[in-house]
């Protein structure tokens, strides 16, 4: 069976790295979900957050310098932990 991560892995195979790469999420609008989506990432890590129109969920948008496409993997493998939080 093949890993929920083997395609975006073959894809990001294909760029050079290290690179920036931007990563997507959309959580429950709740300060724990936020923490831990933020806790991925370094202090240089350009994190922006917007909340859904209705106040229900937020979006998360981080901007980041990653050294290999095997760290990129792992913070979606963490990242898919989290209750109700969807990768983009």
């Amino acid at each position: 069976m093949e890993g929920v991560f083997d395609k975006l892995k073959a894809q990001l195979e294909q760029e050079e790295w290290p690179n920036v790469y931007l990563f997507k999420f959309i959580v429950p609008n709740d300060p724990e979900h936020i923490a831990r989506v933020n806790s991925f990432f370094g202090a240089e890590a350009e994190i922006q957050s917007l909340p859904s129109r209705n106040g229900n969920f937020v979006s998360i948008s981080v901007k980041e310098m990653m050294l290999d496409v095997d760290s990129i993997i792992a913070i979606y493998e963490e990242s898919s932990k989290i209750k109700g939080l969807i990768a983009l």
